[in-house]
């Protein structure tokens, strides 16, 4: 690692480009992104850091992967890379598809779009067109997306909604705990209430990475199928094995109605059970749902090297031994709490500020995380972490909270 001061000059002058013709949006420290190998990623100055956020997710497999290498070697010389991908077919498209078939529940299909927000919209469009605009209920601290639909199912933070209209929703707390005294509480609202679906993560992702109860989720399964009401798990952040499985929904025997993943996957995806399809074939569509060849060839690519190489596995092994060393970390400087799955781990902290001072450190130091909810540290290290990373990291956040 390196540790000079940072932004170094060339970051300092991309940062300053992006501040003058940019909207200035949620960056977290002044990191300028331009190569990176393994675990680690690189600034324009040299800088290394090891990455334990693997871009909220969305790079599983670390970078410069030789299997991603060889997928874009493949289509360096294609000039037909970027495609209406909903009005045309193409190889890869078909591809992405059977082989995302293979790690879904059964007699599930999949519908392609560009984003984790266009994947929530287009899930709860497919439970509207079944059930009708009925309020969906959708949980407290849950983020499912900054589009006007999923964003009104959204509710981690006031600035992501201030004067933006609503769709109409009633809320429920997300149990983390089966001893909750408002466990219950979807089912009291259906018993009253027409309802369209109901939308909730496993562990929610912006909200501050909480685990839900295992009662609370086969509850929500419980009452969907009682009532007749589509459940839809967004698992957008937690799909394509950050938790140990492909999907969170597998540590607690369930199965959903509808899903929507993006991120590890490359594109956003809306998964449903057959029965839920619109018999209209325009119902959903994009001209960029599908249309990036690149983009799904890398997912198709993905999900087979995760099978390979065993790293589901790794995420699991790898993530135990993270929060064994992150759980004695608790109860020093500020530190209240470890808590995850896999490799997707929440550090809580007494007061927004001690955070927000820790992320600051950890980036100068060489290590990259993230905040999440309101004061929490959120981890999320790719899939093909090494046990020295793991190490690696813990030792500078022990450094870091020595010196705080």
């Amino acid at each position: 690692m390196m540790n000079h001061n940072l932004p170094g000059p060339n970051s300092r002058r991309i940062i300053n480009t992006m501040k003058k013709y940019a909207y200035d949006s949620t960056f977290v420290y002044p990191l300028v992104i331009a190569n990176g190998h393994d675990c680690v990623i690189e600034d324009p100055d040299g800088n290394k850091f090891l990455d334990f956020t693997s871009n909220i997710g969305a790079c599983p497999i670390g970078y410069s992967h030789p299997d991603v290498m060889e997928v874009l070697a493949e289509y360096s010389t294609n000039g037909t890379h970027k495609i209406a991908g909903q009005d045309f077919y193409s190889k890869e498209h078909a591809d992405l598809a059977e082989t995302v078939s293979t790690i879904l529940p059964r007699n599930f299909k999949t519908f392609f779009i560009n984003s984790g927000a266009e994947a929530v919209e287009n899930a709860i469009k497919i439970a509207y067109r079944k059930m009708g605009p009925l309020p969906g209920i959708s949980c407290l601290g849950a983020f499912h997306g900054r589009t006007l639909g999923a964003l009104s199912f959204t509710s981690s933070k006031p600035v992501h909604k201030y004067n933006f209209p609503e769709l109409p929703v009633k809320r429920i707390k997300f149990c983390i705990k089966d001893d909750d005294s408002e466990i219950d509480s979807a089912e009291s609202l259906l018993k009253e209430n027409k309802i369209a679906f109901i939308l909730t993560e496993v562990v929610q992702g912006e909200g501050g990475y909480y685990v839900a109860s295992k009662k609370f989720i086969k509850n929500l399964r419980r009452c969907a199928t009682r009532y007749g009401v589509p459940l839809i798990l967004d698992e957008v952040q937690s799909g394509i094995g950050h938790t140990g499985k492909w999907w969170a929904f597998e540590h607690y025997g369930v199965t959903p109605d509808i899903m929507s993943t993006a991120k590890a996957l490359q594109v956003g995806a809306t998964m449903y059970n057959k029965k839920f399809e619109p018999a209209d074939r325009s119902a959903l569509s994009s001209t960029w749902g599908g249309g990036s060849r690149i983009d799904m060839a890398m997912g198709a690519r993905t999900i087979k090297v995760i099978k390979r190489d065993r790293l589901l596995e790794n995420a699991t092994k790898m993530g135990n031994l993270l929060r064994r060393g992150l759980q004695e970390l608790v109860g020093k400087k500020g530190v209240t709490d470890v808590r995850g799955l896999g490799l997707m781990i929440g550090l809580e902290f007494d007061t927004r500020s001690r955070r927000e001072k820790m992320l600051a450190k950890l980036f100068r130091n060489g290590l990259l995380t993230l905040g999440a909810g309101q004061k929490s540290l959120r981890i999320i290290p790719p899939l093909v972490i090494t046990k020295d990373q793991i190490e690696q990291g813990l030792s500078i956040m022990n450094q870091v909270l020595s010196r705080d």
